[in-house]
């Protein structure tokens, strides 16, 4: 199977992704690039997207990221991630792009940028992310 579907295929298995109407905007190996609409139902009493969503689409393009250059059949998992919430999320959808600092058989530093989108296709960016992910699967005998 190749990378891309790999990833497209364990991307529609998550619940979260799907509820936000995230979706996949590319695929390369070590980075990973997502965007999901701000919706009023995933505000915050600002009427900014919460804070939640940048971090859930930050923290999914960077796992997705560090999967890119896993084997078929591998799995990832954040062990930790930080994030500096730069800006208010206010445009019209976030834009969440994932790559992978250090790649490790047991560990894999990632990073991620969030930006959010306006109506004339400026951007801001509002959130930096920082985290390692786990691999899972990938154990030699």
């Amino acid at each position: 199977m190749s990378m891309d579907s790999r990833i497209r295929e364990s991307f529609d298995k998550q619940g979260l992704m799907a509820t936000l109407g995230a979706r996949i905007e590319s695929v390369q190996k070590g980075c990973v690039t997502l965007s999901a609409p701000i919706r009023a139902e995933a505000s915050q009493q600002h009427g900014f997207a919460h804070a939640g969503v940048t971090f859930a689409l930050g923290d999914s393009a960077a796992g997705y990221s560090a999967l890119t250059t896993m084997p078929d059949g591998a799995e990832v998992l954040t062990a930790e991630m930080k994030i500096n919430l730069l800006a208010p999320a206010d445009g019209e959808r976030l834009i969440a792009c994932g790559e992978v600092m250090k790649p490790g058989r047991r560990l894999v530093v990632t990073r991620a940028t969030v930006e959010t989108e306006y109506a004339d296709g400026s951007r801001k960016l509002v959130a930096i992310l920082q985290g390692t992910m786990v691999p899972l699967g990938t154990e030699t005998p």
